[in-house]
């Protein structure tokens, strides 16, 4: 069974990110922003963000996902604007620079670290002293419970549901799924101010693409649909994917530790816009 698109399913995270984007740039009064795009992959934010007129620097683990990303930016026209390095959890500092940065984004990231925290505290170090904005995105307890129990597999579904990971079985190849107060906490606890949070792949992921494809006018019902849905308590609670935007005030400069190596786990897995 085909599901919609993946531009379709994250259209709300878009929506969201460009007008946090806007905002910051009329904030500091600069067009183009200094955009950090921890586990970026082959491009698929990086590459539109870019193209709003932004530098961005996409730090990603896999050699093969950069030369992807490079031959996407060049496609796009962007190429001047987008800059991959080779980079991992152990090191991020290693390959960024620390507090120079107006937003940094950070999807499909924390499922696979090993210390969510720690990616999320590093995310905000990596933005200026004087703030910026913060995006995150993570994989969903309530939309894998979901999909579970609908496909038949009620076991699974109440692993998940109890599981302290939110995983149903050791065949789950998502090692850590959030709700939204477990993400919006995480990001809470930096210090930054939770600007929203939103559910996203409520019931794309449910929906059988060929109703999409054949019926009129579907997609763009579904995408409206998504996006009322998005922002409600009830429904983001069993969103496939979670996304928190955020605000991290102004702060004092502060030097790296010495010797410091940790970084904010840029991601070793599958990633979504």
């Amino acid at each position: 069974m085909t599901r919609p698109s993946a531009s379709d399913r994250t259209a709300v995270v878009w929506e969201v990110l460009r007008g946090a984007l806007d905002q910051r740039a009329r904030h500091t009064d600069r067009v183009g922003l200094e955009v950090l795009d921890a586990g970026g992959g082959t491009g698929t934010l990086a590459v539109p963000v870019a193209r709003l007129g932004h530098r961005v620097t996409v730090v990603d683990p896999s050699p093969n996902a950069l030369f992807a990303l490079e031959r996407r930016a060049a496609e796009a026209g962007v190429a001047d604007r987008v800059r991959g390095v080779q980079g991992d959890a152990r090191g991020l500092f290693d390959v960024a620079e620390r507090g120079a940065y107006d937003a940094v984004l950070c999807h499909g990231v924390l499922e696979y670290v090993d210390d969510p925290a720690e990616t999320v505290r590093n995310a905000v170090a990596a933005l200026r002293p004087a703030g910026g904005t913060l995006s995150v995105l993570a994989a969903g307890l309530g939309g894998a419970v979901l999909g579970r129990a609908l496909a038949g597999h009620f076991t699974e579904a109440r692993q998940a549901l109890t599981s302290p990971g939110g995983r149903w079985g050791g065949s789950d190849p998502m090692p850590r799924r959030f709700t939204p107060e477990q993400l919006s906490d995480l990001v809470g606890a930096t210090g930054a101010d939770v600007v929203s949070v939103h559910g996203v792949r409520i019931f794309s992921d449910l929906v059988p693409g060929a109703l999409v494809d054949t019926e009129p006018d579907a997609r763009e019902a579904l995408a409206r649909l998504e996006a009322t849905a998005a922002e409600l308590p009830a429904f983001r609670s069993v969103a496939g994917r979670l996304h928190v935007l955020a605000e991290i005030p102004a702060r004092p400069a502060s030097p790296a530790p010495p010797g410091e190596t940790d970084g904010a786990g840029t991601g070793g897995g599958p990633r979504e816009a």
